[in-house]
């Protein structure tokens, strides 16, 4: 073991704590791949069951449960649309495709609430028109979808929204789906989940989108990926490099002996 006290002398102390330092910080790497691994699969487990559920019908008692923790779990929902409140998601691309989705309050039948339904996408000439009354849905309908969480928070890269206070316009073009500062612009109480409404199984999307025959809005399914990601292979080149890097030096500085000095590194 005194073989090993040259790398704590005077001449090799600064770089033996550089290169220490450098492997531990591979190491945490590692570690912090393997959580962010076991987050994937506790995601991916939740995912797949709410996938697996029976479908969920919005009404009666079922409006005061928590649902927050049912996202993407199928439910039918039945109510007439408000378009009066209607607002957009707007930077939406569809097959890249740019355009926005349509966030309408549907009130619930026999109920004194309503919930955001993303009816689909539509293009952005439409969208910037500012005219969306050609894509109301009069009457009574009946909504087939997948429970959908609020955004609150955007990701990197994105940018919040305003809230409006008391007395001003609405906002009618939203950057995320923020259920609790839309509800502020409507006159009634909003569930605080949407539903994204699902493509119609008869009616499956076109490979390449036309949008000239296209029945807008068009529904768009949620983009789920529930495999484990490359989490596991960069924990393990991290794992590897600190590996690399901690038998690289230790054969460096036996190879090169006490009377090299460190600069030649």
């Amino acid at each position: 073991m005194r073989k090993f006290t040259v790398f704590f002398t005077r001449q090799w102390l600064l770089v033996t704590l550089l290169v220490l330092a450098a492997i531990i910080g591979m190491a945490r790497l590692g570690f912090w791949q393997l959580d962010r691994l076991d987050q994937r699969r506790a995601y991916n487990a939740r995912v797949r069951i709410q996938l697996q559920a029976t479908t969920l019908e919005l009404t009666g008692s079922v409006l005061g449960t928590d649902l927050t923790g049912m996202e993407y779990r199928s439910v039918i929902v039945t109510g007439q649309y408000d378009f009066a409140n209607q607002v957009a998601l707007r930077n939406q691309a569809y097959h890249l495709l740019y355009g926005a989705h349509l966030l309408t309050p549907l009130k619930i039948a026999g109920s004194d609430v309503a919930v955001l339904v993303d009816r689909g996408w539509i293009p952005q000439e439409s969208f910037l028109s500012g005219s969306w009354d050609r894509f109301n849905e009069a009457g009574l309908v009946q909504v087939h979808g997948v429970i959908r969480l609020a955004e609150s928070k955007p990701q990197f890269g994105r940018i919040t929204d305003p809230v409006p206070a008391p007395g001003e316009p609405a906002l009618r073009s939203w950057n995320l789906a923020n259920i609790e500062a839309i509800a502020r612009q409507v006159p009634y109480t909003l569930l605080p989940v949407y539903i994204q409404k699902s493509t119609d199984p008869q009616n499956p999307p076109p490979p390449y989108p036309d949008t000239a025959a296209m029945t807008m809005p068009f529904p768009v399914d949620p983009a789920l990926d529930l495999t484990e990601g490359n989490h596991f292979s960069y924990a393990l080149q991290w794992f590897v490099y600190a590996f690399i890097l901690m038998v690289g030096y230790m054969v460096f500085v036996f190879s090169t002996g006490q009377k090299k000095t460190p600069a030649m590194l």
